[in-house]
Order: C-alpha cells, then structure tokens, then sequence
C-alpha cells in the first residue's frame, strides 16, 4: 500500500501547508497562553493538562487532514469515516477543554457572537443541528458535492465542525454556574445521540451497492484527489479508480465505512457517559453525610 502512495510524490502525502498552518496555531497557544498571556486576557497560564488537550487536538488535526491518512480519505470510503470520528466526535472535545475559560467567556459574552453561541448550544438546537448536518452530509449528492473543489470541501468540513462543536458544548462547557444540562440528563442526551447518527451508518453498511461516485467512479475519483494531489501529478497517472490500491471491493470497503463510525462512535458515547455517570455518582454521594462530624452515644429513654 505505502509503495502505492508514494507515486502522488511528497506534497501530497505530507502537506506541508497543513503542517505549516498547525505549527503557527500551535506557536500562537504557546505566546498567548504564556509570555503574552496578559495581553490575551489571562491572569494565569494553563494548567499542563488543559495545554496537552489543546496540542492533542492540533496533533490529530495535522494527523487527518495534513499526513498520508488524509490522501488515504480520499481513496478508501472507510478511511474517511475514521477521519470523521476524529474531526466531529474527539476533537471539539480537547478543543473545548484545551482553550482557556477567560478566551470562551469573552466569545460567550461578544455583543455580536455571544447571541448566535448562546441560541446554538442550547442542547435541543445543538443536537438537532449536529446530526442533521452529519446525516445530510452522507447523502450521495452532498458527499460528492463537496470533493469537487477545496473551497467547498473545507467549506462544508469546518460547518460541521461548528456543528460538532455546538454539539458537544452542554456537555463539556466550562461555566460552572452555567451548567445547561443536569447531569443526570446528559446520559439521555448522549443516548438519543447514538440514536439519531444510526439511520446514517445504516444506510452505508446495508447498501448493496457503491453509493458515492468520488469513491467509485473514476473521473469522480480523479477530481476528489485533486483536493490534495498537486495537478501536474495528476496529469501524469492513469489510475482508472480506487481499485487498484485495494484488496477488497468497493462495497465492503463501504460497509467498514458504517461500521467504523457506528462502533467508534458506540466506544466514544460509552466512554463519554461512563464518565459523566461516575462525576454524577460521586457528586450525588459527596451531599450525603451519614454521620454527623463528632459521633455521639444516644442512651435509650427509661419510661
């Protein structure tokens, strides 16, 4: 496979513009969250394990959408799906742990932006909005549409990110004194999630046949790696389609696709709520003394 790859030459398998882009965010968190913190509003520098989630995230954005994984999204349906669980359901995730509380309070509280975040977060909104834009982007015509060019490619990718993001917000807000969701209702609101990104992965695994031309048909094919593959390069091959760097067809590359997202999406939601039901357990013990601070004798009353 790797030998395969490599005819697309370096830039295709490395993107150093991608690389480049997460170093300088990466570079910008470093400055604002420590020599210049000040100036950006902070009073103290984040702790380590909120840094390490925000690098995380910058890690794997370079990981998806910069390094070979993200020409390989292009080629197997299935690769592209694990893309997805990692861009939509890990990283707005670290990125909401990652950035300091004072940098959201001021997004929060914008006279512009403030309103828009507020109403979108709401977690009714923000369900509905996440999985309507994940269940429409997997429509054939939607899918396809945007691996026509790198404008709406990216375009309709960050729209779900936000989405992703308004998604994840009343689970992991910061606000203590804003909390959104009890927690006990944060394990429905987790459940019903699993429930509505279904029809999606159903759709994908029981299909009988290949459902998207990018991945599919050549000339289809050709133009989506024209996302990542510099067009001089592209010029000069003659793949025909995807087959040629598969050991499987088109068909079950397509229901490991469903099934990547619907068992990674199960092991991430599980992980979630194991998580939110052990924080709601002990929060519910800790308002419980059973015994008073100083333990006394009570001697029975003689009649």
């Amino acid at each position: 496979m790797w030998d395969k790859l490599q005819i697309f030459g370096f830039q295709a398998l490395w993107n150093p513009l991608t690389l480049l882009i997460t170093i300088l965010l990466g570079l910008l968190y470093y400055l604002f969250t420590g020599p210049l913190k000040e100036k950006a509003g902070l009073k103290e520098r984040p702790a380590g394990k909120q840094q390490l989630w925000f690098y995380l995230a910058l890690t794997l954005f370079y990981l998806i959408k910069g390094a070979p994984l993200y020409l390989m999204s292009h080629i197997f349906l299935s690769v592209h799906m694990l893309q997805m669980v990692i861009f939509y359901l890990i990283m707005p995730m670290l990125v909401i742990k990652g950035i300091p509380e004072e940098w959201w309070r001021k997004v929060f509280n914008n006279r512009t932006i403030g309103p828009i975040m507020n109403f979108f977060t709401k977690p009714l909104i923000a369900i509905i909005v996440f999985h309507a834009l994940f269940s429409f982007y997997h429509l054939p015509v939607i899918l396809d549409f945007s691996k026509t060019n790198n404008f709406v490619h990216w375009s309709i990718t960050l729209v779900i990110f936000v989405g992703a993001f308004f998604f994840w917000w009343p689970l992991m807000t910061p606000f203590k004194e804003r909390v959104i969701i009890r927690p006990l209702y944060k394990i429905f609101y987790i459940f019903g999630s699993g429930l509505l990104i279904t029809p999606s992965c159903a759709l994908i695994i029981f299909a009988d046949a290949p459902l998207y031309a990018t991945y599919s048909q050549p000339d289809a094919f050709m133009n989506a790696l024209a996302l990542c593959v510099p067009v001089e390069v592209l010029q000069g091959l003659n793949l025909g389609g995807p087959q040629i760097f598969m050991n499987v067809d088109l068909v079950n590359d397509q229901q490991l696709a469903g099934i990547v997202m619907k068992v990674s999406q199960e092991f991430i939601y599980g992980g979630v709520l194991a998580a939110l039901f052990y924080a709601w357990y002990n929060s519910e013990n800790r308002g419980i003394d059973p015994l008073p601070s100083s333990q006394q004798t009570i001697t029975p009353e003689r009649g």
